[in-house]
């Protein structure tokens, strides 16, 4: 059903629109700034993986 979704030619329009859209002066900050974003979402991701094991190492365990 999704076979092919982003090809080349996809990609090269979507990427003109955004160039109509945004203009050539805007798109590298647009470029920059959704960059700049995947990154802290990422090691926020990292982070709160971290700290989910060392918590889960450190809680005491309950014997029934």
């Amino acid at each position: 059903m999704f076979e092919g979704l982003f090809q080349p030619m996809h990609l090269l329009v979507i990427f003109g629109i955004a160039l109509l859209v945004f203009g050539p002066k805007k798109l590298p900050e647009l470029g920059k700034g959704i960059g700049e974003g995947i990154r802290g979402f990422k090691s926020a991701m990292k982070e709160q993986e971290t700290s989910d094991s060392t918590t889960t190492n450190t809680l005491p365990t309950s014997k029934a």
